[in-house]
């Protein structure tokens, strides 16, 4: 019983310590709060409220328009074979960089190496079928000279060898169509490259005639890059009368963002403009060339093509400035007796977070509130103060908090 009195006697002086702990807290926030209530009575009693406002003036912004691109290697290559016959093995994998003249695949040799041999010994053959004609052309030559025989007989034994030199050089014809046969055997790669897919594997049959090519080798060293501009955009950049391969030249190197977002670290340079519009869409297709020495970009990609661009007298604004109502934006212009005037503007987005540039609605000079906005209405009288007094201002307001100074820290 003792135990247990005791026990029940500890839980109730915990409670009350807690109880007590938990009224100190609410008594200390109450006072914080009337501390605050009245430091603001004594400080707002007459006065306008501090807003931060900034001084708008005109600079030339460097902008940069994303156009849809596609990336393609500087050649893809069919690889089709020569010769008909079972693949016998597989010389790469796919991904593999491969130089010119790379041995790919090999095709079952067995009745090329045969020709070979057959072709050969055609020619040898001939050859020894040349023999007896010459020899009997030269003696009659001879003869004939010395009128023992006739011309015709000459003409005759002439005509023999004609005919045995002409089947010795269509033997040696066949032997090198059989040669030839016999090396396309081993399929090689005709470029420097990157292997790509190779739908036949080992025992498939293949022939000239296949739908499929046996792989594509894609030269990635060098990459394409093909846009579309409007033919607005276009002229806006090749309409100074010279010729178009002047124009291509002062065409700005651009930039690839990646489709991970990331940007490619180096630039490329527009090589090619078509000389069609396409009139479904009014564009004109563009070709940039990329270098791609680490095999970074792969034929068959997609990314962004960024051109550079720059905007003179524009005015550039934060967007905390800002308000929507209805897909229109508006800012606070400061008046001269410090009242704001609700005004509408038009933007140009920037499409980074934090800026918009105006198109209309404001003009250099003018004064803006950039902060607080929300909760400022058409002709409200504020007290102006510069972004810098505004972060003095809220530094302090931290410092008195850490200090524990509750009057002013709150103000």
């Amino acid at each position: 019983m003792d135990e247990q009195h005791t026990g029940n006697k500890r839980i109730k002086l915990k409670n009350r310590y807690l109880l007590s702990m938990k009224s100190r807290i609410v008594l200390f926030a109450f006072c914080v709060a009337l501390l605050s209530s009245c430091g603001n009575k004594g400080n707002d009693t007459g006065k306008a409220p501090e807003y931060a406002v900034q001084e708008l003036q005109k600079t030339t912004a460097n902008l940069t328009t994303a156009y849809p691109a596609t990336i393609k290697g500087k050649q893809d290559v069919e690889i089709r074979p020569q010769v008909s016959g079972f693949i016998t093995k597989l010389c790469v994998d796919e991904g593999a960089t491969v130089r010119k003249g790379q041995v790919l695949f090999i095709v079952d040799p067995t009745q090329y190496e045969a020709a070979v041999r057959t072709a050969k010994a055609a020619v040898a053959t001939a050859e020894a079928a040349v023999s007896t004609p010459q020899m009997t052309y030269d003696n009659k030559k001879e003869l004939n000279k010395k009128q023992i025989i006739s011309d015709y007989d000459l003409a005759m034994a002439e005509n023999s060898l004609a005919q045995t030199k002409a089947q010795l050089a269509q033997a040696k014809a066949q032997l090198t169509t059989a040669q030839q046969n016999l090396s396309f055997t081993q399929v090689k790669s005709p470029s420097d490259g990157v292997i790509n897919d190779i739908p036949y594997r080992i025992g498939a049959l293949v022939s000239p005639s296949i739908a499929t090519p046996m792989t594509t080798v894609s030269e990635i060293d060098e990459v394409y890059v093909y846009f579309s501009m409007t033919e607005k955009e276009l002229l806006a950049m090749t309409k100074s009368g010279s010729t178009i391969k002047e124009e291509i030249s002062k065409i700005p190197t651009i930039k690839l963002q990646l489709i991970d977002g990331s940007t490619y670290d180096v630039d490329g340079k527009v090589d090619a403009i078509t000389g069609v519009i396409d009139q479904s869409t009014g564009s004109v297709s563009i070709r940039a060339i990329f270098p791609n020495k680490e095999h970074v970009l792969r034929s068959g990609g997609t990314a962004n093509a960024l051109i550079p661009y720059t905007m003179e007298n524009v005015i550039t604004i934060p967007q905390s400035a800002t308000v929507e109502i209805q897909d229109k934006k508006f800012v606070y212009v400061l008046q001269p007796d410090n009242t704001v005037k609700y005004t509408e503007i038009k933007i140009f987005n920037l499409d980074n977070g934090k800026e918009y540039l105006v198109t209309s609605g404001l003009n250099s000079g003018d004064k803006i509130v950039i902060e607080g906005v929300q909760n400022l209405k058409d002709g409200q009288k504020v007290q102006p103060i510069t972004p810098a007094q505004k972060e003095a201002n809220y530094q302090q307001h931290l410092k008195d908090q850490r200090d524990g100074n509750l009057a002013t820290a709150f103000n």
